[in-house]
């Protein structure tokens, strides 16, 4: 991918619970997007982790993180060593894989989350490249392969009504108020999926906006 880093705070890192950026951090951010994609806490998780994070996890607080970051919290938040009890005492089935072949994604901090309720199973690939920055390279939901066009920050639109008026209203906001270089269109079984790759992060304000006007977007 190019244009990995967006913003200086992407090279300097976040405010964080360690021991790492990107072991720790890195990782809590995640579990976040994981969070958002799911919507919501998953009640079932299953992470696989590849190269580096399969030998470190357990040493650099990177399960932990991952728990925190599927619960929603944020990198500083001072609970975040706690996670995984929190976790478990919340009724989520969380467990840890360390997988011997090589990252599915081609990066050596590699996390996949199987994420399941009775109702879907969501699918999400990311790794943490640095400074607490990660990239998500693959989304699985619906039964359809997303795979975003460019680093974080991204749009998902799940239009579920598969109405083209409503995707042609989010375009034509995020071309006024947050530009993207790319827009991918994947037609699922149950809904279409837009996939936006945004040039710079977004304000909160135009956050709160597109999460009002369109009850069914991911930002991440």
């Amino acid at each position: 991918m190019v244009n990995r880093y967006k913003s200086v705070f992407d090279i300097i890192g976040p405010v964080m619970v360690g021991p790492s950026s990107s072991h720790t951090a890195g990782v809590v951010a995640i579990g976040r997007a994981g969070n958002k994609i799911f919507g919501g806490v998953p009640p079932k998780v299953t992470v696989h982790y590849y190269d580096s994070f399969a030998q470190t996890h357990r040493g650099h607080g990177t399960d932990y993180a991952i728990a925190a970051g599927l619960l929603g919290m944020k990198t500083d938040d001072l609970r975040v060593p706690q996670a995984i009890e929190i976790a478990r005492e919340q009724g989520m089935d969380l467990r840890f894989v360390e997988e011997k072949s090589e990252s599915p994604i081609n990066h050596p901090n590699t996390a996949i989350l199987d994420m399941s309720d009775d109702h879907k199973k969501i699918r999400l690939a990311g790794c943490s490249i640095g400074g607490g920055a990660i990239e998500i390279r693959q989304i699985i939901m619906d039964g359809e392969e997303i795979i975003p066009s460019g680093t974080l920050p991204i749009i998902l639109f799940i239009d579920k009504t598969k109405n083209l008026q409503n995707e042609e209203k989010m375009t034509e906001l995020l071309n006024k108020e947050a530009p993207f270089r790319k827009k991918q269109v994947f037609k699922a079984e149950h809904c279409n999926i837009y996939e936006y790759d945004i040039r710079n992060y977004l304000k909160p304000a135009l956050i709160s906006k597109l999460k009002t006007t369109f009850k069914t977007v991911i930002i991440l």
